[in-house]
């Protein structure tokens, strides 16, 4: 848990960002090329604040209202934030999602796609877009299907004008993580994508040695979660 300093939280975030550097130095990586998202997801902004205060400019949220509601507030306060929105977007959330969002990582089907461009053209925000796949083939899992990814992608680019510049995965529970790391990265090859979101807190040093450009950390930051999101 979260103490009344953010001492913990603090704790937390120096031993990820030494892991982080110690991941990166072993594959011959430069940290500069790593950015750490941090997942403040379910946490209030008293929580997120030792965070931001400490340096950490990136971070990811789940949901658009939650955002909505602590964010504003936060970049007040402390500028330069970039915010992710790591969770799924319904269609009807995706004015305010384009609004708040400086990166959505979670395109994950053309509906969602058409949305996106439509409201990108509307306001003339243009978020940057990472494209979702189901490395698991997951059936109750979001994301586009590895053999389905290539065409998904060239359909935002060329048809709907989106610019996709990231690709992201979850992996499943239970199962080895490299190859789906490894299969999200030949994805990202071959459709010219240079930015790789994947690992989290149990498996980020794992995505580095694979070529991740983001890991998305929580719970090795801020403790465990009271409730899930």
């Amino acid at each position: 848990m979260v103490n009344e300093t953010g001492g913990d939280t603090l704790a937390g975030l120096a031993d990820v960002r030494q892991r982080l550097a110690r991941a990166a130095s072993d594959c011959e990586r430069d940290l500069a090329d790593v950015t750490l998202v941090c997942v403040s997801k379910t946490f209030p902004a008293e929580a997120i604040e030792p965070v931001l205060a400490a340096g950490e400019r990136v971070f990811g949220e789940n949901r658009v209202q939650e955002a909505k509601q602590k964010w504003p507030g936060l970049r007040e306060r402390f500028p330069g934030v970039s915010l992710h929105l790591i969770g799924p977007l319904q269609t009807n959330k995706v004015k305010e999602a384009v609004e708040l969002f400086d990166v959505i990582e979670t395109v994950d089907r053309p509906k969602l796609a058409e949305a996106l461009a439509a409201e990108c053209a509307r306001s003339g925000k243009r978020p940057k877009l990472y494209v979702e796949v189901n490395t698991g083939a997951e059936p109750q899992k979001a994301g586009i299907l590895p053999q389905e990814a290539d065409a998904f992608i060239a359909d935002c680019r060329n048809r709907l004008g989106l610019e996709i510049e990231g690709l992201m995965c979850i992996p499943p529970e239970g199962e080895q993580r490299s190859p789906h790391f490894a299969l999200l990265a030949e994805i990202a090859k071959r459709n010219h994508i240079r930015v790789l979101s994947m690992g989290m807190s149990a498996d980020f040093e794992l995505a580095v040695q694979l070529g991740a450009t983001h890991v998305r950390v929580g719970t090795a930051i801020f403790g465990h979660r009271t409730r899930t999101a």
